[in-house]
């Protein structure tokens, strides 16, 4: 585990004059390290790796990030946002629901307009999924798990249920699916058919299906929540 050193890593730019070509060295350190640290991962991938790949020095990496570790957490975090920012975009009261879901749809293919650096920022969460430090864990925990529960919040104001069952989970899960498949299959929808990711258009589009599909996916809950249960299905699941 990493998360410790990662956690406390000092932000290298507080209080220091840039240099004269500082946030370009700080872009391509970055940019080198997403790109090496999604591939190698974390501990496989070495300062001097680093530097070269973006043709500096390791002096650079404790300048501008403290540490490897720190350059790490920059890497991780690149393309993340704030979660009370994302949930602003579909949790508001007047919203329908239509609206609720693009604004939803929105933020998580925002990173995705990006092109190339989108996918090895995916490749990287994947990367830290296999090879943990710690802070995915803690992405899901402080951030993943607001957003998962104001959605579900969300799908229970318009079908009228209560928010923390386990049908709205499942309906919010399976909602948010649409969009992660996109964003973890993007290489092979990108080898398949890179037309439908090629321009900020095509994300659009795809933005406009994902809500008509999330739409379509409510109204079948919808319908089975006023279906009272048969006979079978109450004994199945036992006395209340």
């Amino acid at each position: 585990m990493i998360e410790k050193n990662i956690s406390h890593t000092p932000n290298a730019d507080d209080g220091r004059k840039p240099r004269s070509d500082g946030e370009q060295s700080r872009e391509r350190l970055l940019l080198s390290a997403i790109r090496l640290f999604a591939e190698q991962g974390y501990a496989k991938t070495s300062t001097r790796e680093l530097a070269q790949a973006a043709g500096t020095n390791a002096a650079a990496i404790r300048y501008y990030f403290g540490d490897k570790a720190g350059l790490y957490r920059a890497a991780f975090s690149h393309q993340l946002s704030n979660p009370q920012d994302n949930i602003a975009l579909y949790e508001q009261p007047h919203f329908t629901l239509r609206q609720s879901l693009e604004g939803f749809y929105a933020q998580l293919l925002a990173p995705m307009q990006q092109g190339e650096i989108a996918r090895d920022c995916m490749r990287l969460w994947c990367r830290e999924m296999l090879e943990p430090t710690g802070l995915w864990a803690r992405e899901v925990d402080q951030n993943i798990r607001a957003e998962h529960e104001a959605l579900t919040r969300v799908l229970a104001r318009h079908l009228g249920a209560p928010d923390n069952s386990d049908d709205m989970h499942r309906l919010a899960f399976s909602i948010a699916s649409l969009a992660l498949q996109h964003m973890v299959g993007a290489d092979v929808l990108h080898t398949l058919r890179p037309q439908l990711m090629e321009t900020p258009h095509a994300i659009d589009t795809w933005l406009a299906r994902m809500t008509d599909y999330a739409l379509a996916m409510t109204d079948v809950e919808r319908r089975r929540l006023a279906t009272p249960p048969s006979t079978t299905q109450r004994q199945a699941e036992g006395p209340a």
